[in-house]
């Protein structure tokens, strides 16, 4: 959610029908959810969170578009 909410505050009135890429999966809504508070139209992200099917739903409810890339570009 942090850094979403960083995205979209650095981003002022240019969030809103922007889309939004992410390098790791939303493990929670609440990121989601601010994405779409801002105005975003459309997410990527890698997926492989166990909650992905929630985060499918609010992004459903909403009527965004996500894609799923599969891909992680980061190692812990």
């Amino acid at each position: 959610m942090n850094a979403v909410d960083l995205a979209v505050r650095m981003a002022e009135d240019r969030a809103r029908g922007s889309v939004l890429a992410s390098d790791a999966y939303f493990s929670f809504t609440d990121g989601v959810e601010r994405a779409i508070e801002a105005g975003v139209t459309a997410i990527i992200q890698p997926g492989g969170s166990i909650r992905d099917r929630d985060v499918i739903e609010t992004v459903d409810k909403a009527g965004l578009a996500m894609i799923f890339t599969g891909l992680r570009n980061f190692k812990h």
